[in-house]
């Protein structure tokens, strides 16, 4: 096997002004023959999430990488990393020093993949439409910035924002603000189910079975017109029930390409050169994982115990013996390698200590061993979550502070019952909407935060978050970004853990896998094409 490491340029999400106007190109297919993709990632329909797909309610990575393969944006995040570039649109910037009026012109001639023309009024029918529905996955929060949409003709969108806000042609590249056709979603409810309409470089076909996708045919859009080169005429998705299933089929040529999520011993495998038919690509990534309190509940409402749990818990023996190589400490919500990182529960906390924390505990008159239930999804992050609760749990428990127990539940009933607060204590996930330090931070601590978080402090929220978003430049929104993670250091209303690398695994003909992910874990399949092994 040959092992890949690519190195991308240092993420620093500096977002200047974008307005020059982007020429697209036809797309090209450069294979006749599909390519199959493997995932562990589940969509489920149930009660609580029947519309898994819709734009204005898909909030996770896994449904958003189906959306971005097709539902259009007017803004992308360019192959390679930088600022976003216009997609949909044809230019897109702000037409004021403060950052609060944004204007975009869409590209001449756009259409719907059924043929239907594009204008501005569906860009505004979609963006209103997400604000509207105010789906309770929160996803609409990326647009809450937005106070007025207004069209000029059938290609001009004019954005009017409540505040400025620098890292909105970011937000604008996300499938929440995907462009939707008034035929095919009501303004009122959301859709239902797996169908996706749009003008993205695919179009979709799905196989359900017992409400759940298990397949998805990506087919190029020949209506497509966008800045996106299509290196293939197909790609098929396989859902598998957990990474060794997958890692079989990419064995036995089933299937091309293997994405998330590959569990800590396959990577390491792989890595070893043990198949010389299959290539081990590492790319940079974002994903983080922390611990979530839902701060209004009993066992977790005093601050000193979540403070404690944050004094106890040690991150470099947790990485060590679950993911190795693959993973770092975190000590903050905002990976170390984005621009704004503070290493704030380091500096507040410093070594794992015992005794510190015990201290904490006598100080605010806390009876120990504090009961707790830490809570997991079995079936979402990968198979190491399980062994990773286990080392916290032993971690927690070995300090004489805390009496804790461990308990797994499949996605599609963890994320509503994560959302409606029934969890002291949760694992979460997260991959960045973009790549800056404001999404590590606003979807977590701000009104409408993405984990229903009980948890709120005013000068984050009225003050700090909005101060930092008035900086195109984020080496000045510096010091608001290290003021609220000094803050959530102090507060612990969540406790990150660690951030990871992101792999793709690939049978040796397939060329583009260096580029099948981006920083934010985006899924690119259009870079997937056919090539001579090697």
């Amino acid at each position: 096997m040959n092992r890949k490491t690519l190195v991308l340029p240092a993420v620093v999400g500096l977002l200047a002004p974008v307005l020059a106007a982007c020429g697209g190109s036809d797309s090209e297919a450069k294979s006749g023959d599909a390519i199959v993709v493997g995932t562990t990632d589940r969509f489920t329909a149930t009660k609580d999430t029947p519309a898994p797909l819709d734009p204005a309610y898909a909030y996770d990575v896994g449904t958003w990488n189906i959306l971005r393969q097709t539902v259009q944006t007017l803004m992308i995040q360019p192959k390679g990393e930088g600022d976003p570039v216009p997609e949909a649109a044809e230019s897109c910037g702000f037409t004021d020093s403060g950052n609060e009026r944004y204007a975009c012109k869409l590209r001449d001639g756009l259409k719907f993949a059924n043929g239907d023309a594009i204008t501005a009024e569906d860009v505004k029918f979609s963006i209103e439409r997400a604000l509207h529905l105010k789906a309770d996955s929160g996803v609409f929060a990326l647009l809450s910035t937005i106070d007025t949409v207004e069209t000029q003709g059938d290609r001009e969108v004019i954005f009017h924002l409540k505040t400025a806000d620098a890292t909105f042609p970011y937000k604008l590249s996300t499938p929440v603000a995907g462009i939707v056709n008034p035929s095919d979603y009501a303004k009122d409810k959301l859709r239902d189910g797996f169908d996706v309409d749009g003008s993205g470089p695919y179009t979709l076909t799905t196989d359900v079975q017992d409400n759940a996708l298990v397949g998805a045919t990506f087919s190029k859009n020949p209506n497509y017109k966008g800045s996106l080169k299509v290196s293939n005429d197909k790609v098929v998705m396989r859902t598998f029930k957990d990474a060794d299933a997958m890692g079989t089929a990419i064995d036995k040529g089933d299937i091309d390409v293997m994405t998330r999520a590959m569990s800590p011993a396959q990577i390491r495998k792989l890595d070893a050169g043990t198949d010389k038919n299959v290539e081990l690509v590492e790319m940079p990534g974002l994903e983080i994982r922390f611990l979530g309190f839902n701060t209004n509940a009993t066992t977790v409402k005093s601050k000193a115990v979540r403070q404690a749990m944050a004094q106890v818990i040690n991150r470099g023996e947790l990485v060590s013996k679950v993911y190795g190589s693959e993973a770092e400490p975190l000590y903050s919500l905002v990976p170390a390698t984005l621009t704004g990182h503070s290493n704030s529960f380091f500096n507040k906390y410093g070594e794992p200590s015992v005794v510190k924390a015990k201290t904490l505990l006598q100080k605010a008159g806390v009876t120990t061993p504090v009961k707790l239930t830490l809570h997991y999804t079995t079936d979402h992050y990968g198979p190491a979550t399980k062994d990773e609760f286990e080392v916290l749990q032993k971690q927690l428990n070995n300090s004489g502070l805390f009496d804790v127990t461990v308990k797994g539940t499949p996605w599609d009933a963890y994320r509503p019952a994560e959302q409606k607060g029934q969890f002291d204590v949760y694992g979460m996930g997260w991959f960045p909407d973009f790549p800056d330090a404001d999404n590590f931070l606003a979807p977590f601590l701000d009104k409408d935060n993405t984990i229903g978080s009980p948890y709120a402090n005013a000068d984050v929220r009225n003050t700090l978050i909005p101060d930092s978003r008035r900086e195109a430049d984020r080496l000045t929104a510096s010091k608001a970004l290290t003021d609220i993670q000094d803050i959530v250091a102090d507060d612990v209303p969540v406790l990150p853990l660690w951030q990871g690398k992101q792999y793709v695994a690939a049978r040796n003909d397939v060329t583009g896998t260096s580029y099948a992910l981006n920083s934010s874990s985006t899924l690119q399949l259009w870079e997937l094409g056919r090539g001579a092994s090697g």
